[in-house]
């Protein structure tokens, strides 16, 4: 299809993308070509395939986690309506593992061990876990050591955990916290082929960025926060965990991330109960949070937490979506949405950066928390523009939550 008429060959010309269905998604919103999309059926086979090219004959397992450990035995949180990320662990990842999946791929395994609930994203897993059968293992000698393959279906993320531990027992693995019925049907059901290539040319488009600067509209005002990326190597998220090499993928995929190596500034931040508050940053780091709206005890505790353990307001990560995926209310896959962005304070060890759990005061902080920034998840708070410097000029990247046409055409290159 070619452009229609002057303006459009004007603008495909300028953003150096060819042909009018380009055209027509530059101009569509990313929700309504989310809608649009239509996505093959979720099928485990296709996503082991995609993600790990598994062997013949490797060993997998699944990870849950739960609130008492109790309810492993026969599989009694099957009958607790709340536990719905572990029961869709069991209906399309055990069951189907066990029903045909195995066979078919030529995997051997598919048990199932549960581990507590951490209560708190990327926060060590425990030693101990439970099988069906009420026994008590180790993750560290009886789990980790002996498969090739672990799936970890959680509450929250375990990525920085089982990366470390990847490391050292030589397995691969796959995290898939928070998984519902809108991530098993969008973003676990593509081909992640496809979103490494996509990664792969915003990636190239990014990396070796000297800043990143966005700007955050709330309430009348404009915050700014500028982040020193230092020249480094832009990082992807894309899915794909193949080869011999220990690595653990985050599912849904779908991101270019990095590490700050400091960060100056403001930003608003929307606490889970809906309290705002403006986060003050030097130094690579939230120093101390101001009240903008709603509970001040919320702000006071993040005031006290950040005096007694300061580097749980570290910068560890500037992250932006590269799909084209609906929302899901799960940040997991929310984040991997085009035209969002997130940073994340505290742990970053499992993304190149030098933040560890020993560095924390106490234990229960040494977690890494995202904070996304979406039209769905913070609708009061706007990010009407992010920039990179790179290369002696600036980019726009997003604009009002959309992907600019320098990112689109990025995509559109062949």
């Amino acid at each position: 299809m070619e452009p229609q008429n002057h303006l459009e060959r004007d603008f495909l010309h300028r953003h150096r993308v060819t042909g009018r269905r380009t055209y027509l998604k530059l101009i569509m919103t990313i929700q309504e070509q989310a809608a649009r999309r239509i996505f093959p059926t979720f099928r485990l086979t296709n996503l082991l395939k995609s993600t790990f090219t598994p062997r013949v004959g490797q060993k997998i397992c699944i990870l849950i986690d739960l609130p008492d450990l109790l309810l492993m035995k026969d599989f009694a949180f099957l009958k607790i309506p709340e536990l719905t990320i572990q029961r869709n662990a069991i209906q399309f990842f055990q069951t189907p593992l066990n029903s045909g999946v195995m066979d078919e791929l030529g995997l051997t395994g598919g048990e199932i061990f549960a581990y507590k609930t951490t209560g708190g994203s990327n926060l060590d897993l425990p030693e101990s876990a439970m099988t069906p059968e009420g026994k008590t293992v180790s993750l560290e000698k009886d789990v980790y050591p002996h498969y090739d393959i672990i799936l970890c279906i959680s509450t929250y993320s375990a990525t920085a955990p089982l990366t470390a531990s990847a490391k050292v027992h030589k397995f691969r693995g796959a995290t898939l916290h928070g998984v519902n019925p809108t991530i098993l049907r969008t973003g676990l059901a593509v081909s992640y082929d496809d979103v490494s290539a996509d990664a792969e040319k915003m990636r190239l488009g990014m990396t070796k960025a000297d800043w990143v600067e966005i700007d955050f509209h709330y309430a009348g005002h404009t915050h700014t926060l500028h982040l020193e990326l230092s020249n480094q190597e832009a990082q992807k998220s894309h899915g794909l965990c193949r080869g011999d090499e220990p690595d653990v993928a985050n599912l849904p995929a779908g991101e270019i991330y990095f590490v700050p190596t400091g960060a100056r500034g403001a930003f608003p931040m929307r606490y889970e109960d809906g309290t705002i508050a403006l986060m003050h940053v030097s130094g690579g780091r939230i120093r101390n949070a101001e009240l903008l709206n709603g509970d001040p005890s919320v702000v006071e505790a993040h005031n006290a937490k950040l005096v007694s353990d300061p580097v749980t307001g570290e910068l560890g990560e500037l992250g932006f979506g590269t799909q084209i995926l609906p929302t899901s209310g799960r940040d997991i896959q929310d984040e991997k949405i085009r035209g969002t962005i997130h940073v994340a304070t505290g742990r970053s060890d499992h993304l190149g950066g030098s933040l560890t759990p020993d560095k924390f005061a106490e234990h229960l902080n040494a977690t890494h928390d995202d904070i996304l920034f979406a039209p769905h998840k913070t609708p009061e708070i706007w990010v009407t523009q992010a920039r990179m410097h790179r290369d002696g000029k600036t980019e726009v990247l997003i604009e009002n939550f959309e992907p600019s046409a320098y990112i689109q055409s990025l995509i559109a290159a062949s």
